[in-house]
Parts: C-alpha cells; structure tokens; sequence
C-alpha cells in the first residue's frame, strides 16, 4: 500500500508527529514522509493512504499546507484514504481569555486538521479516521508526554481502516454475478425450447410409446 505522509513543521513538533507516523507504518507498506515543501498536487494523488498534518496557527493550518491543498483538482483523490492530524495546545493553559472565546465560537474550525481534512474530502478522499490533534506544551513545544506513542497508535488503526486491495489475477478469476432478473429469464427461455422439442399430437403419441384411438378396420357402406 502507497502511503505518503505530508506535513508542515514550525518547532519540529509536527515534524515529530509525521516521523512517528511513518515509523508505526513501515514493514506494512510503502511508506514515504516528506514535508511539504517536496508535495505536489501529483505526488499526493499517487497514495492510496495519505496523511497531511500542520502545526495550527491563528486557527489553521500553516500556509503553505494551505497552498498545496488548493492545488488539489476536484477528484484527484478519489482513490485515496486519508486522515488529517495537527499538534495544539491546551487552551485552559493558554491563559487567554480571547483565545478561549474563539475557540468556543468556531468550535472544530479552530483547529488545523479539520480544515485540512475537509480539503482532502472536497478532492475526493475519503477519510478512514476523524482529524486528530496532538497536544503542545507552550508555543514552542515540546510535545506532551505520550503524544508520539499516541500517534503510533492512531496511524496503525487509520492504516487498518484501508480494504485490502484484490490483485487484478484474482480479480479476473472471479466470476461475474448474474443479476436475478438475468437468471429468472434464462431459466423461463430454457423452459420454452424445452417445450417446443416436445412432439404433439400423433407424433407425441408414437414418442411416448403409446396408442392413440384404436385402429378400426375399412369403413363398411351403410345398409340401404
């Protein structure tokens, strides 16, 4: 399975996150992490499973994951799965009385991975976990302890989410299902053609071996 994980990183907190991703992943598929800087619109519509992650500031992602998501055309990623992932800080530590109104009021907007996952939907992929935020301490980080772990976790169970693929050899071993109304007026054309290889009338009587009305002898003229 192709899957490609793309981010933008400020302190390398995302950065840690993307790494942490790609670790969880590799032995059982094809993985490759790169930062968004070396994305484009093309190599991100080769993965079958992607991830795309930023810090979030000023309630979004950063620009130029922004940027990259734009370029995205409008079913580019049909055949895609994707997850959306951000890092944040605990607002209640963030002491802000005007940060804490704006994160009430835009609710799951205020946060990066949500805008970012709605992108890749509008491209057409499909999203296989919802958008997961991984928590900051301070502006600079580092990342709360046990956050890399919980990453591993979460990139293990998107990855799960993925239906295995049917290689094309099997593919074309299966038969096609006959639909039933297919089926039903097979079987009523074959039921006709037995039908007319049935011989009727005296023909029917010499096939089935049976007498029809008996043989009478040659018709005598009626007595005058």
């Amino acid at each position: 399975m192709k899957t490609l994980v793309v981010y933008d990183s400020m302190y390398g907190n995302t950065a840690a996150v993307a790494g942490a991703i790609g670790d969880a992943l590799r032995g059982q598929a094809d993985v490759r992490v790169v930062p968004v800087a070396e994305a484009t619109p093309d190599v991100l519509a080769e993965a079958e499973l992607l991830f795309v992650g930023s810090p979030t500031q000023r309630f979004r992602p950063l620009p130029a994951i922004i940027a990259l998501l734009a370029g995205l055309p409008r079913g580019s990623l049909a055949d895609a799965r994707v997850a959306a992932f951000d890092t944040r800080i605990v607002i209640a530590e963030a002491h802000s009385a005007v940060l804490s109104f704006f994160v009430r009021l835009l609710g799951p907007s205020a946060y990066a991975a949500p805008r970012i996952e709605r992108t890749l939907r509008r491209a057409g992929g499909r999203a296989v976990l919802p958008a997961e935020g991984f928590i900051v301490v301070g502006t600079e980080g580092p990342l709360a302890e046990g956050e890399l772990e919980r990453a591993t976790r979460w990139a293990r169970d998107a990855a799960a989410k993925v239906p295995a693929k049917v290689p094309a050899q099997v593919q074309a071993k299966v038969p096609a299902k006959v639909p039933a109304q297919a089926q039903a007026r097979t079987a009523a054309a074959g039921a006709g053609a037995a039908r007319a290889e049935q011989p009727v009338g005296p023909h029917r009587d010499a096939a089935e071996g049976t007498a029809g009305a008996p043989k009478r002898g040659p018709r005598r003229p009626a007595p005058s």
